[in-house]
């Protein structure tokens, strides 16, 4: 729509033929598949979360952080990932791989049977 009017089009005109043109099947698919891949380039996916887990777990990840210099002022240095957040990071994976699970799943498929002795009727 933007477009039209800088061609010189009303934004009326322009706001129904954008309108037409989003009726169009084939338009429409482009511009919805166009959007798709937009976000899933912007969203991390789960194996992309993992391998920065994994990173930071190992130390290969830095975070910057103010240094004082004196009366100079302060400095931003880049500095190893604490041994907290490493630790998060390995509990997290952890979670993720149920490497801390007491509780043992187990799936049985089989009948239970009962069996209730007899009654006196006094």
């Amino acid at each position: 729509m933007e477009s039209a009017i800088k061609a010189g089009y009303s934004y009326n005109y322009s706001k129904a033929q954008s309108h037409k043109l989003l009726e169009n099947v084939g338009i429409k698919n482009y511009i919805d598949e166009r959007l798709e891949k937009l976000d899933s380039e912007k969203i991390a996916d789960q194996k992309e979360v993992l391998q920065y887990l994994s990173s930071v777990m190992r130390g290969e990840q830095q975070e910057k952080t103010l240094i004082s210099i004196g009366e100079l002022g302060q400095e931003i240095v880049d500095i190893d990932v604490g041994a907290k957040d490493r630790l998060k990071a390995a509990e997290l994976l952890g979670k993720r791989y149920r490497l801390f699970t007491d509780k043992v799943e187990m799936d049985v498929s089989s009948d239970v049977t009962i069996n209730v002795g007899e009654w006196d009727d006094d």
